[in-house]
């Protein structure tokens, strides 16, 4: 699994699969000019795959990405808390939408990939809501600076799309692709 996110390795046991191996992939997750929000998540499970699968020859290989979108505009994993609260401020009380890739790599064969969309709406929060939150820290590293798993499931008024997605694995993708390549069914 090229991934080190503990939160990948969970929803992929709720549907029985334990990967043999964790390898974070290191690649620049930076937009290109002018690439759309599921391009983005695409591209980075696919290049997440690749990376990892130049490190491990002949291994099948699992990468995943979440990019968080208001309209166009594509959030960051905020590396600070001005970041991460710049990120909640544009997401309260707005729609916005949560875009998976998942990409599955086969030895000798061409790269499978998926992308699911899920909708999720932020109820307007305030600026004690938004100092609360910023507080927990759960938002380090997330997309979006938020986890929906966590502390900012209160936030959400409304989901539409898979919930799994939005924490950081669209399972019903991810079981179809590992199905199709004779993994997991059962």
């Amino acid at each position: 699994m090229a991934s080190a996110s503990p939160r990948r390795r969970e929803l992929l046991a709720q549907i029985g699969v334990t990967p043999d191996r964790v390898v974070a992939a290191e690649i620049d997750e930076t937009p290109r000019t002018g690439e759309k929000p599921g391009e983005l998540a695409s591209r980075l499970a696919l290049e997440k795959a690749r990376g990892v699968g130049r490190q491990e020859p002949g291994a099948l290989i699992l990468a995943a990405d979440t990019v968080v979108a208001c309209g166009r505009r594509i959030l960051p994993k905020p590396e600070d808390e001005a970041a991460a609260r710049a990120c909640l401020s544009l997401l309260s009380g707005r729609r916005h939408r949560v875009f998976g890739g998942v990409c599955l790599l086969l030895p000798g064969d061409e790269p499978r990939t998926r992308l699911a969309t899920s909708i999720v709406t932020f109820k307007r929060l305030t600026e004690a809501e938004i100092a609360g939150y910023l507080a927990s820290d759960e938002w380090r590293g997330k997309a979006g600076g938020y986890a929906i798993q966590g502390r900012a499931a209160r936030f959400v008024r409304f989901l539409s799309g898979s919930y799994s997605n939005v924490v950081g694995l669209p399972l019903y993708e991810t079981a179809n692709l590992l199905a199709s390549a004779g993994i997991g069914g059962g």
